[in-house]
């Protein structure tokens, strides 16, 4: 099985994460198709303390369900000690990726380290899909390949429909401030804004630069919650919940204006 080139990826992970393709390769065995970095690896913006490990696997759908099981099992902070501030692991059937979809449609979404509430879910039937599908098409255009077949060989990137949807949902979703960090609610609102522009999935704080030029309006906040982002999320500053509100509003008419021209 092919695997990654260490330099590629950050060196404060490069053991943890040769150590998660070595494990998956123990339990998976031939049924194991691919294994690739999303979020900020993929996109070049991880930041150590601060960032996630966001990792996408691909497995033949004969992958027996125990093995799914014992797969939680064997990654799980701290059976592997997670080094950032948490793992977070979906793991799909090639059946499922071959095609694209609005669907969450894992078998696997393993949710695990120091920062994050442990959760480890093998039905995708209630999952908020829209984190899914805006993961995949990230993937698509940036995935960052630890082992096996490439990203597009085994991934479809979702329709425009489904993204915009998805999209949509995850603006609603930040709106609501609910369990998210007031600079990562406008970082991603800043990211969503400008693949509405671009089409193409940037680095949060260069999604913020954009629209801090851009945008007189809120560049303030948005430099204000990029400074927050540099801080450990212990440490993050607060921000005007009302800005980042009217804010999110904007970017929410920027999506629908998208999907409409879409």
């Amino acid at each position: 099985m092919h695997h990654a080139d260490p330099p590629s990826l950050p060196e404060e992970v490069r053991p943890y994460l040769d150590e998660l393709v070595q494990r998956s390769t123990a339990v998976c065995g031939p049924h194991l198709r691919s294994i690739f970095a999303v979020g900020s690896i993929a996109l070049d913006d991880y930041r150590h303390g601060r960032s996630d490990i966001d990792v996408t696997m691909v497995v033949d759908p004969t992958l027996p369900a125990p093995a799914v099981h014992e797969l939680a099992e064997s990654l799980t902070h701290p059976t592997l000690p997670c080094p950032a501030a948490g793992l977070e692991l979906v793991v799909y059937g090639s059946d499922f990726t071959a095609s694209p979809s609005g669907n969450a449609g894992y078998l696997l979404n393993l949710n695990t380290g120091p920062m994050l509430p442990p959760c480890a879910d093998f039905d995708s039937s209630g999952a908020q899909s829209f984190w899914y599908v805006i993961d995949r098409s990230i993937a698509y255009q940036s995935g960052r390949l630890l082992a096996g077949e490439p990203v597009r060989q085994v991934l479809t990137a979702p329709t425009q429909h489904d993204l915009f949807t998805a999209l949509a949902a995850s603006v609603r979703e930040h709106s609501t401030a609910e369990g998210h960090l007031n600079d990562n609610r406008v970082l991603n609102g800043c990211r969503s804004a400008v693949f509405c522009r671009t089409g193409r999935w940037l680095p949060k704080r260069k999604a913020a630069q954009s629209i801090a030029t851009s945008e007189a309006g809120f560049r303030s906040l948005v430099e204000a919650a990029v400074q927050s982002f540099e801080r450990p999320r212990s440490a993050a500053l607060p921000l005007p919940t009302a800005e980042v509100r009217t804010f999110l509003n904007w970017v929410a008419e920027r999506v629908a204006d998208a999907a409409k021209a879409a």
